[in-house]
């Protein structure tokens, strides 16, 4: 029997024989229900038969037939009221388990137990894919009302981020009159290459953020929402609440979701106790405060496994901390660490020489295959779990007096547990067009996509024209027109005026921007630091945010045949 289990009280399972009923009793389970009206197969036994079985192993049954493909509104009520009546363990069949996992979902919905995607993905884990009645969720668990309220848009944009933003410009500066919206629930857009900075005592925090409708493109509808889950099949988005929006073409760039939950008592300690981030707004400044206030004692820094938004900048935290702590004479007094759950410092091996002059400079220590997995903020400890190659896994605790954490990151889960997404959880492009594998309008770019490029500002500043060519080309009927080279970059901040310049593309391919005489990249550089300091913020606000496509002209497709 195929029981799979979707929460503590309940498992669900194809059709069962009476037989069966006495090892699911031994099992635990102490009631069951029937999802499955009699007679709908040739080889299905009555539910008496199986309610016999049952009342013999002194195990509960009872009969919620439901047809198959016609779940009522009536139908999850009384499958939400069977679930509080009986007693637990329960195992729910019918001919496959689909409709007694529907009904299950539907009851979580009703009652607001728990959140859309964690039904989906409760449901995904147990082998059930309940996409298409994701908008019936996203209604309470209740049949929605016809879709009068329903809006549609040529080019609809899921995120107001970097990458959403720096698209819908691109879209309006080809085609003015395009009709295109933007689904962000947010209030405030963050530049956020800026943190780092913020952290190292360089920028105000001011200096990052500006208000949402400040950066939305004139002419684009911004539709302030939450998205629920994705109809691709019904060329549709549904929104908190059952709001759904249609589209001609879909651009996915809502970034990623930073998994702070993952490390054991992180939360609780996040801002405090010496615990801080620069990858959260609120906590980068007290990364600086934390620098300054620190005389002596151990600092460390720690880089989960990939992927993660711009990987150099767990690096760029300590180099930064570091350098303050030498030009104020207190770094022989503190004992540098960076923890990375990978086993290479950079994954450029053209950049490490440089980086490692650093490292030897602040005499860090490199302890790598060490992934942070639990914080005790009051007792200043953190756990490290270790995987060097070749040998068994083990844990190490170490003290700390300041640790920057950069926490595990994952796809949003309302894209997670849609059907755009691959089996991690990432939208599923083509890494050239960045157009999804499945489907044929819909684009992605930015943080949320699975093409193996670096997840940086600069990888979403190249990938914007792209996906504007494109989708501009498939709305006259053209063949992709422009391609995607895997471009990022990450200026790794060594110290306070200097910058190692890294660009690259897929394959760790060097891309650099200017010529070596001016900035060789391999080396830290001063005018690097200019670029970063002075000239990248307001490239990002006022020309890449607008659709001003600056050192970003997109590449064209090769032709058909070459």
């Amino acid at each position: 029997m195929d029981a799979r289990k979707l929460d503590a009280r309940l498992s669900v399972a194809p059709q069962i024989a009476p037989e069966e009923v006495a090892d699911l009793a031994a099992r635990g389970y102490r009631a069951i229900i029937c999802n499955r009206p009699d007679g709908e197969g040739p080889d299905q036994p009555a539910f008496a038969e199986v309610e016999a079985a049952a009342r013999a192993a002194g195990v509960e049954a009872r009969h919620l037939p439901v047809v198959s493909g016609a779940v009522r509104d009536e139908d999850a009520e009384a499958f939400a009221r069977a679930l509080n009546e009986l007693p637990g363990p329960i195992l729910a069949y019918c001919r496959t388990g689909t409709r007694s996992a529907t009904l299950w979902a539907l009851a979580q919905a009703r009652e607001g137990a728990r959140p859309l995607p964690d039904i989906l993905a409760a449901a995904k884990a147990a082998g059930y894919d309940l996409s298409g009645v994701a908008r019936r969720l996203a209604n309470g668990g209740r049949l929605p009302r016809p879709e009068a309220g329903d809006e549609r848009h040529d080019v609809l944009i899921v995120g107001a981020g970097a990458g959403g933003v720096a698209v819908a410009a691109s879209l309006k500066r080809r085609r003015p009159d395009l009709d295109v919206a933007i689904i962000d629930p947010a209030d405030v857009h963050y530049y956020q290459p800026g943190w780092t900075l913020v952290g190292g005592g360089v920028f105000a925090p001011r200096q990052t953020v500006m208000p949402m409708a400040q950066v939305i493109p004139d002419g684009v509808r911004w539709i302030k929402a939450a998205v629920a889950a994705f109809e691709p099949e019904n060329d549709a988005v549904v929104l908190d609440g059952c709001k759904v929006v249609r589209y001609g073409r879909l651009i996915v760039a809502p970034g990623l979701r930073l998994a702070w939950e993952k490390i054991a008592g992180l939360p609780e300690t996040l801002g405090r106790n010496g615990v801080t981030s620069n990858y959260r707004f609120d906590l980068a400044p007290y990364t600086w405060e934390l620098v300054r206030g620190l005389r002596s004692g151990r600092a460390i820094f720690t880089q989960p496994p990939m992927p993660i938004k711009c990987a150099g900048a767990p690096q760029k935290a300590m180099y930064l901390s570091a350098d303050h702590w030498l030009r104020q004479g207190v770094l022989k007094d503190i004992e540098v660490h960076f923890n990375n759950a990978g086993g290479v410092l950079f994954g450029v091996k053209d950049y490490v020489p440089a980086l490692m002059e650093y490292v030897k400079r602040y005499d860090a220590r490199l302890n790598f295959f060490h992934n942070l997995i639990a914080v005790d903020g009051p007792a200043r400890k953190a756990v490290f779990e270790v995987r060097e190659p070749d040998k068994e896994p083990r844990q190490v605790e170490m003290e700390f007096d300041m640790m920057h954490v950069t926490p595990p990151q994952v796809a949003p889960d309302f894209v997670r547990v849609s059907p755009l997404a691959d089996e991690a959880g990432w939208v599923d492009v083509d890494p050239a067009t960045l157009r999804h594998k499945r489907y044929e309008n819909i684009w992605s770019l930015g943080d949320v996509m699975n093409a193996p490029n670096a997840k940086t500002a600069a990888a979403a500043r190249k990938q914007a024209p792209v996906v504007a060519e494109n989708v501009i080309a498939d709305i006259d009927g053209k063949a992709p027109v422009a391609t995607y080279d895997g471009y990022g970059s990450c200026p790794l901040t060594v110290e306070r005026g200097k910058i190692v310049l890294a660009e690259f593309g897929y394959g760790g391919a060097l891309k650099p921007s200017f010529p070596k005489f001016v900035i060789d990249g391999t080396r830290p550089s001063r005018l690097a630091w200019l670029l970063k300091e002075k000239l990248l913020p307001p490239i990002y606000w006022k020309a890449m945010l607008r659709g001003r496509e600056w050192l970003a002209a997109p590449e064209p497709a090769p032709a058909a045949g070459a």
